[in-house]
């Protein structure tokens, strides 16, 4: 019996060892492939692995090797993270350590916070993930904090308060830690909140600095909103930003003006909604914006993953950053200065615009001028969904191809005029959605992203939700809201399997190699998350739960 207990308390000792993730580790991104300490993968959120032991000849091998149930039915979008043997998982309500080979959970630290919290906040009772830095895990929570546990022991380390919650403030993405400062953003902004970005001390949890997305008076910007509407002009910050080591420059996508009506925010452009900002990690300053979709005509919110590469831009290699924009545009912005180089659609339907102009600003169609000045019903393609939602996608440097889950999903669009209460929605319209004549809602596409066209597509009659991974060994994994996880071709689209997790999958996949073996993460669990769709039989029976599952090849049936 004594054996037996020693023997445990070495096993789990030796997954803990060295835990001070420094900022060099966090640059080497793909090239550490035992470990991912990073939201994206890397800092420049490409979501790509060299890994190829899992390849298009073997892949028809993977199984799970373990599964671990994560006590949660609610939505599970979390990105894992991996260093030195331990595997870091954020639900709502929770933040557990894992022993990345056997699934053990080595530890787990509730979060706690008032009940009446899901009844304010927007939208979704997520979390995204966490950030690891010099033996801390970072993280924010539901109602508005943002805190540090000791990565060994899940112990609490700070806890500070972003902002009052009740105001419909809430925080569900993974913090970044860029030039050795926590940077967090908030979410709500169909509240009528005024959306800012924030950088914390890592090891004191002091606040540093606070770069608001709607300016105020005085302030660059603030004459693009009439009145007092910057109060509660939404640009809400919920998905994580990017970084460029080399530039000291983090990239950040600011979402929708609030409310949806843009008749009440006009005249203006309502700087820096539908924006990225290029921000100056150590300070907030901001160094350059490019706005998207100016005077946000209908929720073409552009917080989605803001991916770096490097592109070959007429004979001259060129640091890009590139989105696959909500409002169904796929933009190629020079990093370095913002300036465009390309903006093309990328999803089959669109209506709202007929193009981008050369200054990048969308030439609005006659069906949204005509909401503009009538406030009239008008059918308009992509929906306040997209054609790319926040699903993260994947860029390939092997082709210089994006994999994306986009949507082809259109609505019929109503302006209201919304009074504000702080704590309650602030929406500015009603909507119906319209369906394709063919059925097909969810796609996984190969884009081109200097053409937004599509090398291969795979159609699903319900949304891909979830993450995009790409890998060295020439596979594609995602997952369906059906609860099947799957891999494909990096060049055809074929599939190369599936496994059924019995929940629907919309979390971000990750990789990476311990002992000789590769192994895929993924967490699945779609509870309720789509209430919007409400009435939808193709959406009826998504499959509710939450697990992290780890998957590897079979060594009997693999070559």
């Amino acid at each position: 019996m004594k054996a037996l207990l020693l023997a445990t308390a070495l096993t789990m000792l030796l997954p803990l060892e060295g835990y001070a993730q420094s900022s060099d580790e966090l640059t080497k991104g793909p090239n550490d492939t035992a470990n991912v300490l990073n939201y994206g993968m890397d800092y420049g959120q490409q979501r790509y692995s060299p890994l190829n032991q899992i390849n298009k000849q073997t892949a028809k091998s993977l199984v799970p090797v373990w599964s671990l149930s994560l006590d949660d039915n609610r939505s599970q979008e979390s990105q894992p993270l991996v260093y030195n043997g331990v595997i870091y998982v954020t639900t709502h309500n929770a933040t557990i350590a894992v022993d990345a080979k056997t699934g053990r959970q080595i530890w787990k630290t509730k979060v706690e916070y008032p009940p009446e919290t899901p009844r304010i906040v927007c939208c979704g009772i997520i979390n995204r993930g966490a950030a690891l830095y010099e033996g801390k895990l970072f993280r924010t929570t539901l109602d508005a904090h943002v805190m540090a546990l000791d990565a060994k022991t899940g112990k609490e380390l700070w806890k500070e308060t972003v902002i009052d919650w009740k105001n419909g403030y809430a925080q569900t993405l993974a913090p970044l830690v860029a030039d050795g400062v926590v940077i967090t953003g908030t979410s709500g902004g169909e509240y009528g909140i005024r959306g800012f970005i924030d950088g914390w001390d890592p090891a004191t949890g002091k606040h540093l600095w606070r770069t608001y997305t709607i300016p105020g008076p005085g302030e660059p910007g603030h004459d693009t909103w009439p009145g007092d509407t910057w109060q509660h002009g939404g640009g809400s910050t919920w998905i994580t930003g990017s970084y460029d080591p080399e530039l000291h420059t983090v990239y950040w996508g600011i979402g929708n003006a609030g409310p949806w009506n843009a008749m009440m925010r006009a005249p203006g452009d309502n700087l820096y909604t539908c924006s990225v900002l290029a921000l100056d990690p150590k300070s907030g300053q901001i160094k350059w914006h490019f706005q998207f979709s100016p005077n946000d005509p209908f929720d073409f919110d552009s917080v989605a993953d803001m991916v770096l590469a490097n592109l070959n831009i007429r004979g001259q290699p060129t640091k890009v950053l590139l989105n696959g924009n909500r409002n169904g545009f796929f933009y190629v912005l020079d990093r370095t200065n913002g300036k465009l180089i390309a903006a093309n659609q990328f999803v089959k339907t669109l209506n709202w615009a007929t193009g981008i102009d050369e200054n990048g600003r969308p030439i609005e169609s006659d069906l949204t001028k005509k909401m503009r000045t009538t406030g009239e019903t008008v059918e308009i393609w992509p929906s306040v969904w997209g054609g790319k939602a926040w699903s993260p996608s994947s860029f390939n440097p092997n082709n210089g191809l994006v994999y994306a889950n986009t949507l082809e999903l259109g609505m019929k669009y109503t302006p209201t005029r919304p009074q504000y209460r702080a704590g309650t929605t602030y929406w500015g319209a009603d909507l119906a959605w319209v369906f394709p004549k063919d059925g097909n809602v969810g796609y996984l596409k190969a884009i081109d992203p200097l053409t937004g066209k599509a090398k291969w597509e795979v159609t699903s009659p319900t949304p891909r939700w979830g993450g995009v991974l790409t890998t060295g060994g020439g596979v594609v994994f995602s997952g369906q809201l059906t609860g099947e996880f799957e891999a494909f071709d990096v060049d055809t689209g074929q599939k190369l399997w599936g496994f059924q997790t019995g929940s629907g999958v919309e979390g971000q996949p990750v990789t990476w190699q311990q002992d000789g073996v590769q192994y895929v993460a993924v967490t699945s669990g779609a509870g309720g998350a789509y209430v919007v769709y409400a009435g939808d039989e193709r959406l009826a029976n998504v499959p509710a739960g939450g697990s992290l599952w780890a998957f590897a090849l079979n060594p009997q049936t693999s070559p």
